[in-house]
């Protein structure tokens, strides 16, 4: 196994890992800076957008030209080329201190997304899921920052945590409606070492990924929920995790540069990095995109 830095941009709040098979390119936001990066599998050939708010997640439009993203204020489209944001829904304009997180596209392309209390102490954040024909849906509320949404190979559990909470919840899914229901225990989380659950993704053997933010590790859990092995990251602030590159091997992480709040732990000299982690043995499943 490898670990290496591949950008080294000192990202305030690096975020978002999204791998384009299509393309052959890696995606990341800076969520406290509000810009999306896009490079080669090795970090190289760096473009980046400013999308002038807080941005939680992005997702790409079908036709690859445009993305969904999450920002402070709404969900919004982009368009890359125009530099140009159209709203398309801002269901928590009455909750000024809410903004957008983590958000992941399902297999029928909806973009499932949650918020967050930017203080990190209300639990005002709801998850929703966005329709390819742009109807939004709450599927679940009393959340303080949602993180990790991801789903098993077969899409019949749905993962997700709220950072501050004591669990990461599975729930049963319905690809064909996306609906939620049964939420229920999948981890109970152990923060002894001042750690919490961040951004999550699922392997093709349907094992899951969890970048254990402030605990600088990453954990690997089986389906029945059973830790099946744990990657030490050179900093503690890890933030998110996907698999991608041209045979989707390489795990890519990403992590934070400042912290957001005051009293949380800060890191060496390669915090903000995107790492990427080569030789574990192990394939991940490829990123839907919105619409498709």
């Amino acid at each position: 196994m490898r670990i290496r830095a591949i950008a080294d941009l000192k990202t305030s709040l690096g975020e978002g890992p999204l791998w384009d098979a299509e393309q052959q390119m890696l995606y990341f936001v800076d969520s406290a800076d509000g810009r999306i990066f896009r490079s080669t599998a090795d970090g190289q050939q760096i473009k980046a957008w400013d999308v002038r708010e807080k941005i939680g997640s992005m997702a790409l439009r079908a036709d690859g030209q445009s993305a969904i993203v999450a920002l402070q204020h709404g969900l919004y489209s982009f368009d890359f080329k125009h530099d140009r944001l159209e709203l398309l829904h801002s269901p928590e304009s009455d909750i000024p201190s809410n903004r957008f997180n983590d958000g992941k596209v399902d297999s029928r392309g909806r973009f499932v997304v949650g918020s967050m209390d930017t203080n990190e102490k209300d639990g005002t954040g709801k998850l929703y899921s966005l329709d390819p024909d742009l109807t939004l849906t709450t599927l679940d509320s009393g959340i303080v920052c949602s993180n990790g949404p991801c789903w098993s190979p077969d899409e019949k559990t749905f993962y997700f945590t709220d950072s501050w909470g004591n669990d990461i919840w599975a729930y049963d899914y319905d690809p064909e409606s996306g609906a939620v229901s049964n939420r229920r225990s999948f981890v109970g989380m152990d923060k002894s070492d001042g750690g919490v659950a961040d951004g999550m993704t699922v392997d093709a053997e349907g094992y899951l990924w969890e970048a254990h933010v402030f605990g600088g590790k990453l954990n690997r859990y089986a389906p029945d929920g059973s830790l099946d092995r744990t990657v030490a990251m050179p900093v503690k602030k890890v933030t998110s995790v996907m698999f991608g590159g041209p045979n989707l091997d390489i795990l890519y992480v990403t992590s934070m540069g400042r912290p957001p709040l005051p009293g949380l732990p800060d890191d060496g000299p390669m915090r903000g990095a995107v790492f990427a982690i080569e030789g574990l043995g192990v394939k991940g499943l490829p990123a839907h995109r919105f619409g498709s």
